[in-house]
Parts: C-alpha cells; structure tokens; sequence
C-alpha cells in the first residue's frame, strides 16, 4: 500500500474495506472516503435514503448542545468516538462562545488518530487534546495522561457520546450501559451527559438493512429503542426537551423541526445533568 493508505501514524488504514467512520464522512460530506466507504454508503441509502440527513442533523445536534452548554457556563467536553473530524468540531463551537474552553479527544481507531492533528488546533486561551483509547475502557481513557493533563476532574465536565453507542454492543466491557455507568460514577457532581444514538423505533425495516450492511462490512451495530436509550441517564437530570430526537433537541429554527420527519432522523438525543 501506498503512504496514503497507511496514514501519518503508519497504520495499514485498510482502504480496501468500508469503514464506519469514513461512511459516515461521506453522508457528512467529507473527503476522507474511498471508494469501498462510497459503495457501502450507496447501499445504505438504497435503503434508507434519510441516511445523509440524519447524519446531518445528529451532527447539528452535537453544535446545539455544545453551543448551549457554553453559554449556561461549561468549560470542560470528554468527547468519545470522535470520528473523522469535520469543521466545525466540537472545540470550535465551543471557543467560539468561550474561547478558554477545553476539549479531550478520545477514540480507538488509527483513522482518526491519522487525522487528529485537526483537532488540535485550539484557540490559545484553551486546549485540546487527543487520546488513542476505547470507550469499553473507561480507566484507560480517564486515566490517560493527556486527559489529566487537560481537564480538572475535580470540576464539571461534559461527557459528549455523539452518535457511538449504537457501536458498542452488550458484551464488550460489560455492555454499553455498564460502560457509561463507569464514566457518570467518575464525573463531579455538575457534569453533564448528551448522547444521540441510532434507533430503529421509526424505521424498522430500513434500519434492520442498514444494520446487516453495516455487519457484513466489519462494524456490529446495537440499535437501541427509547427505554433502553433512557437508562443511559438513569440518576441524572434531564434538561428540557428530555429525550426526544435529535432534530428536535433545542432546534434554532422551528421550521428545521417539520422538515425532518421521526423515521427520516431516527436518532434520539438528550443531555443530562449529573445532581
């Protein structure tokens, strides 16, 4: 392979396969697709034609929320499964509103890593950082130096799962439930929680394709349906709306609410505050 397909880190980035992240790249937009990512991508809005849309509005969501927690006085994000990362990221939003605001990176796959030098570049009254773990390992990420080196976990953090747990399935470390328990015990009281994830409560046809296509390109998906996507925030405090779907979280426009429908975003999104 050439040094494109292994990446600035040298890992073998393994083009010749569709990959989740790089999917999800395209429907956003992006550059950072080959051609096996655009024919998974095709297969999946041959089913699920909404797929760029809802993309599209999980990604707004996370610039909502972020702009909103910014402005009520949050300072600290842990965003796990970053992705690829596409402008404006969520460090941007924030300094944006407050510049001295500091992001930590985290995922656990080398395609990010070789596009992380992106989301580095933070406003000089802030800082960013990136950390090469996985999510089903809490301890690691939270004990990563580059994550204390960054954010004081002796005060609110805002912990941002956008658009991930619908890729970690019940038996890698404990589950999915059991891995975001970890993380709310080690946050401060003050902390907050916002979450979308992948449902097939609208669309289930089409999601059940998408899911199969997704399973034979490598990458397990585990849709959730709304109760089990509620016990995500069990002993938190929802902020209004509460759960509901990620176009209708908070919506700059109302308008923007009418022109997706439930099984076009089939996404839920809601953000809590640890008491």
């Amino acid at each position: 392979m050439d040094e494109c397909a292994h990446g600035a880190s040298g890992v073998d980035l393994r083009l010749d396969r569709a990959h989740s992240a790089r999917i999800y790249d395209y429907f956003l937009g992006g550059r950072t697709n080959f051609a096996a990512d655009r024919e998974a991508a095709a297969k999946v809005l041959g089913v699920f034609p909404a797929a760029q849309l809802a993309a599209r509005v999980n990604r707004e969501f996370m610039h909502r929320a972020t702009r909103a927690l910014a402005r009520a006085g949050t300072r600290q994000w842990l965003d796990i499964g970053t992705g690829i990362p596409t402008s404006p990221n969520l460090h941007e939003v924030a300094q944006e509103v407050a510049p001295e605001a500091r992001v930590v990176y985290t995922d656990n796959d080398p395609i990010v890593l070789a596009h992380a030098a992106a989301l580095l570049r933070s406003h000089p009254e802030g800082r960013t950082a990136y950390v090469q773990a996985d999510v089903t390992d809490p301890a690691a990420v939270l004990s990563a130096p580059e994550l204390l080196g960054t954010l004081d976990l002796s005060r609110p953090v805002v912990l941002s799962l956008n658009a991930l747990l619908h890729f970690v399935d019940d038996e890698r470390g404990g589950g999915a439930h059991a891995v975001v328990e970890h993380f709310k015990r080690a946050l401060p009281p003050g902390s907050v929680l916002a979450v979308t994830h992948a449902t097939a409560d609208f669309a289930p046809e089409a999601l059940a394709e998408v899911t199969a296509i997704y399973r034979a390109a490598g990458t397990p998906v585990r849709l959730r349906d709304r109760a089990e996507f509620a016990r995500f925030f069990d002993g938190w405090e929802l902020l209004e709306p509460g759960i509901t779907l990620s176009h209708r979280w908070r919506p700059d426009d109302p308008r923007d609410v009418a022109a997706v429908s439930a099984a076009e975003a089939s996404c839920y999104a809601a953000v809590a505050r640890k008491p």
